[in-house]
């Protein structure tokens, strides 16, 4: 059996009220990570959308052969995609479920549950004068807005938009410190609610960042060549959170799961900054314990804590200058592990794609003083496009195809060279792990001869990726954060590379190889190993997709499973855990280097794991059929040829899921499966400027509902994209498959869902 893993990042915008739309698609998305699980445990199948999903797992497999297992193991959101961003991770890592936050979101996300009590108007006639502003503002009159409304809930519009805007006025209407509470109730009920197992396999992180602007900002250095350093204030933040690939209780404490939380959706006018003080004041409250406050502060406000005044730090909503928090994510591509074929997809959900605020009658009409104002600093930052995020991810995956296209152009020279080298009756030899080994400095040394000069730059770069990535093992293992520390840590190492002779390159590949070099290399250059794995896991995917079928494809199993299992081997070394017992000495390193050097080669302990990987292949080499051990240990062997050629092109990345990266899109413009025309055919939260939702529970349920029936129909779309060309479902299978989907979770909440019983007959109809 093929086997296969579908990896999800996920970048969540913000909304505003269509958050409650957002929570919908992220419900929909935990529960296919949930069937996923489910399907490789073996465990009960679950009704509704799940069981649906399951079953479509069941077919592929039973279809195609390919067993394919779907995660999501990198979340990053802003502002009302950040909060729902900390729920969706805390399911995830913990196996707690979604379901318990739908009611709070169709109760509690209501202008009445959120407005302060101190600025809720004191009776039916405080600013009654204020009404006709507030339309004016709106760019329409009253009878406008009974237009735009809908009969049904159109009484329950009027009073809660009139609550709202007879509201306190120059100071935010809606009270933190209740939404800091809100959050909290959430993640107790999350707490306290049905349980499953974490969604994640062992070993693999989750990783959660949130994004939130620090108003007042923070100093950062920068540096340049005159003057030498200049000091610079930083708005933008990002609060990270991992679980480390361990399965645990919580994600993290829930006190930081709301400061995240709050802070990311503090909505500039519609709630007050966020402050630490706010957090302590509702902790207190409800007489709730932070142990980990001094830690997290000092973890998430590096500046501001050592200058003593982190608690004053005032944070506003993280979509004001990061709207798209593409970076974060694509940063937290290293470090991951791979124990079978990756299909790795960044999904970015937008509720509201191409949305724009528009004061006038129409788009064409000039801006007046304040419309302007309040376009530049509010809607242009959000509304900027994600060209330059996408532009990163495809020039990374445009390298990637360029460096599979060489090694595909030269692969039939580099076999040559290796037959030249070992002669023909290599493949009529068992290996063994003395052999593998023998051979493969055979094949390095050869690889050195044959490139001449060019190799002593390949060397050059080689020492200089192993010099990076011992600064990055230890500036993690370390714990404190900033460039500063990075380079600090870079230059000690450096320093005791040059000091200890191990960058000798001139000596090491011109001609004759420096002991100490290669002892150097064999000791620390863990990303070889890595590109070399992954190499050769890529060759055997080709080879199997060459295989029509059969014993041969059989055979291919336990040559994939030691090449993964060796690969995850690997890196597990990469953790920040592993090498954690390093904190103390890092964080005191201020002169010779080399002894940390030497701790840390012990804790990598490259030479054992190499001895147990020989073995592991050694042992599935031998069980392979020769006319199929040849183009795989022809590989093997032929790496150095292969590294040589393609090291320059990956820029950093050769220890990364080194496979190209595709993009989804989940918005209303792209479900169509059963009303086209967007989120204005659809979603209700997207009028008042996007506040819609938090007038009404109609228009809540309303937008819930339609973000569980995208969601299906994207995440179906998604599963499906990842069969190779000739793996295809029988036609009409898909629609099939989602027709299921939809009708499965209009059965699960048509009993719940009160507020909009006609929309459920509606939808029946047009799905058919």
């Amino acid at each position: 059996m093929r086997e296969k893993e579908l990896r999800l990042a996920l970048v969540c915008y913000g909304g505003i009220s269509l958050a409650v739309y957002m929570h919908g698609i992220s419900k929909e998305i935990w529960r296919l990570a949930r069937a996923s699980e489910a399907f490789l445990s073996g465990s009960t199948p679950a009704n509704g959308s799940q069981g649906v999903y399951r079953a479509l797992l069941e077919e592929i497999q039973d279809d195609t052969g390919l067993r394919l297992r779907v995660l999501v193991d990198i979340i990053a959101g802003a502002s009302a995609g950040g909060l729902n961003g900390v729920f969706l991770a805390q399911a995830i890592a913990t196996g707690q479920s979604l379901e318990p936050l739908t009611q709070l979101w169709l109760d509690s996300a209501d202008v009445e549950a959120l407005i302060d009590d101190d600025a809720a108007p004191q009776s039916r006639l405080s600013k009654a004068w204020a009404m006709p502003l507030a339309w004016m503002a709106a760019g329409r009159g009253a009878g406008q807005v009974d237009e735009s409304v809908d009969p049904e809930t159109r009484d329950e519009v009027k009073r809660k938009l009139s609550h709202f805007v007879r509201s306190r006025w120059f100071e935010p209407p809606f009270g933190g410190a209740r939404f800091t509470g809100l959050i909290l109730d959430a993640l107790d009920a999350m707490a306290v609610g049905p349980k499953g197992p974490r969604l994640l396999p062992v070993g693999q992180p989750l990783d959660l960042f949130v994004t939130v602007t620090d108003f007042r900002g923070h100093p950062e250095r920068l540096q340049l060549h005159s003057p030498a350093e200049v000091m610079e204030t930083e708005h933008r933040l990002v609060v990270p959170f991992s679980d480390h690939g361990v399965p645990c209780e919580t994600l993290a404490d829930p006190a930081e799961l709301a400061f995240a939380g709050r802070a990311t959706s503090s909505f500039p006018g519609a709630f007050p900054p966020f402050t630490v003080g706010e957090l302590d004041a509702v902790l207190t409250t409800r007489k709730a314990d932070w142990p980990g406050r001094a830690a997290f502060l000092k973890r998430v406000l590096p500046r501001q804590f050592a200058a003593n005044v982190a608690d004053n730090a005032v944070l506003i909503d993280g979509s004001v200058l990061a709207n798209a928090p593409f970076r974060p994510a694509i940063d937290a591509l290293r470090e991951r592990p791979a124990r079978r074929e990756i299909d790795r997809r960044f999904i970015y959900i937008d509720p509201s794609p191409g949305m724009k605020i528009h004061f006038g009658k129409t788009a064409m009409d000039k801006p007046s003083f304040f419309q302007t104002i309040l376009g530049a600093v509010s809607e242009l930052p959000r509304q900027q496009p994600i060209r330059d995020n996408l532009e990163a991810i495809a020039g990374r995956s445009d390298r990637i195809e360029r460096m599979r296209s060489i090694i595909v152009a030269i692969r039939g020279e580099v076999e040559h060279q290796v037959e030249s080298l070992f002669g023909y009756t290599l493949f009529l030899d068992s290996p063994t792990e003395a052999r593998l080994a023998s051979w493969r400095r055979r094949a390095q040394n050869a690889a050195a001869t044959k490139a001449g000069y060019g190799y002593a730059a390949y060397g050059h770069l080689k020492i200089a990726g192993v010099i990076e990535d011992v600064t990055a093992l230890l500036y993690h293992a370390g714990g404190e954060p900033g460039p500063g520390r990075w380079d600090r840590i870079r230059g000690h190492i450096a320093a005791a590379v040059a000091a200890r002779g191990f960058d000798a390159i001139g000596l090491a590949f011109s001609g004759g190889a420096s002991k100490e070099t290669i002892a150097f290399l064999r000791s620390y250059d863990l990303a070889f190993r890595i590109r070399r794995l992954r190499l050769l896991g890529r060759r055997l995917t080709e080879i199997e997709a060459e295989n029509d079928a059969g014993s041969e494809a059989a055979d291919l199993g336990g040559m994939r499973d030691a090449i993964y299992e060796s690969l995850a081997a690997y890196l597990d070394l990469k953790r920040t855990e592993t090498h954690a017992h390093l904190q103390r000495e890092v964080r005191s390193l201020r002169g010779d280097a080399g002894p940390l050097l030497d701790r840390l080669g012990a804790s990598l302990g490259l030479t054992r794991l190499d001895s147990e990987t020989d073995a592991r292949l050694a042992t599935a080499f031998a069980n392979l059929p020769k006319d199929t051990r040849r183009p795989i240990l022809l590989t093997y062997l032929g790496f150095p040829f292969f590294d040589v050629a393609t090291l320059p092109l990956l820029q950093g990345e050769g220890s990364d899921e080194f496979d190209p990266i595709k993009v989804d899109r989940i918005a209303p413009d792209d479900a169509k499966s059963i009303r086209s025309g967007g989120a204005e055919a659809s979603l209700k939260g997207i009028r008042f400027n996007k506040f819609g939702a938090f007038f009404s529970r109609a228009y809540r349920e309303n937008d819930y509902l339609w973000g569980r029936l995208h969601g299906a129909e994207r995440m179906i779309d998604i599963i499906v994209s990842t069969l190779p060309d000739k793996m295809r479902l029988k036609p009409g299978r898909v629609a099939f498959v989602k027709h299921a989907a939809f009708k499965a979770i209009l059965d699960e909440e048509e009993p719940k869902l009160t507020a909009v019983p006609g929309l459920i007959e509606t939808l029946r109809r047009e799905i058919g």
